[in-house]
């Protein structure tokens, strides 16, 4: 059985590289991604980034303008960095505007976006769970009122209001706390590109068991995990490519084998079976260059064409 009949898969799109980007790899990999039959488009969010990244409204806005049916998602907007007046507004009219096809992922932020925004730490989980109370709130009541520690809201009132009811916000986290936070108020999870495939192998379980705790339907609930990748007929071009990724980007080059997937074909589907088997329900694949190239060679590891 293919892969693709087992658990669903999403694609990124060209919006992170230490490479330049341009609009024509964005609109040709979206635009073949929902031929192809890909789930979802995703982006991530770094706005002072020693990279090239493209912020992730503006380019899911676009690829909602070339595409129909395929979804938009963001793994994660650091809600901590925004209003979460203005994340709910900008995500109910993405929403709005696709007809129902956005996935908002959020997350906790680390150190250096506290610093880089000047945002105190302090009570920073209260702030998280508050400004997702906030954005329910407004995508849901004709009159919003919220009195918190970090927001207030006084009869709100903001349109356009998500056309999907509810629009799924999802989390993107790996501390223990924050997975069983996650199962508690999340509507899916998927763990980081930067995080090891060991480190996964370990949280599925331990969400699996919160989320059971909490009286919620693991079978409903998404788990997926974003897998930075590359595929090549010469395994050490493939090895190159994602180092030069894990290198550059993440100043990690460690995470080459413990967080990517490289090789042939045939070891990049031995290795995503060994991912299916931890129990995700859907995969995010990101290539890392050769745009185009990487998104066929993978609809036919995958079983998409």
């Amino acid at each position: 059985m293919a892969l693709k009949d087992r658990i669903a898969f999403g694609m990124s799109l060209p919006h992170r590289s230490p490479d330049a980007l341009d609009v024509v790899a964005v609109r040709a990999v979206a635009q073949r991604a929902e031929v192809l039959g890909f789930q979802d488009l995703w982006v991530t969010e770094n706005t002072l980034d020693h990279v090239m990244c493209l912020d992730p409204v503006v380019v899911l806005t676009y690829a909602a303008a070339v595409t129909s049916r395929v979804r938009l998602g963001a793994s994660v907007v650091v809600l901590a960095v925004h209003s979460p007046m203005m994340v709910a507004h900008q995500w109910a009219t993405l929403d709005y505007l696709s007809h129902g096809r956005a996935i908002l992922g959020v997350g906790l932020g680390r150190e250096h976006h506290y610093r880089e925004f000047s945002v105190p730490e302090e009570g920073r989980v209260r702030r998280f769970r508050e400004a997702v109370d906030v954005i329910r709130l407004l995508w849901t009541q004709d009159k919003a009122t919220y009195r918190g520690r970090f927001y207030q809201l006084e009869d709100a009132t903001m349109s356009p209001k998500p056309a999907q009811q509810p629009l799924p916000i999802w989390m993107g986290v790996g501390h223990p706390n924050a997975i069983r936070r996650a199962a508690k108020i999340a509507d899916g999870w998927m763990g980081s590109g930067g995080s090891s495939i060991d480190e996964f192998r370990r949280s599925v379980p331990l969400l699996h068991e919160a989320l059971a705790e909490a009286g919620r339907d693991v079978a409903k609930f998404p788990v997926s995990k974003r897998i930075f990748i590359a595929v090549d007929e010469r395994p050490e071009v493939a090895r190159a490519a994602l180092n030069h990724w894990f290198t550059d980007v993440y100043h990690n080059p460690h995470g080459t084998d413990a967080s990517g997937i490289h090789g042939t074909p045939e070891q990049v589907r031995e290795r995503l079976e060994e991912v299916a088997a931890m129990g995700p329900s859907h995969l995010l694949l990101n290539p890392v260059s050769r745009y185009q190239e990487q998104l066929e060679a993978l609809a036919e590891i995958v079983g998409l064409k």
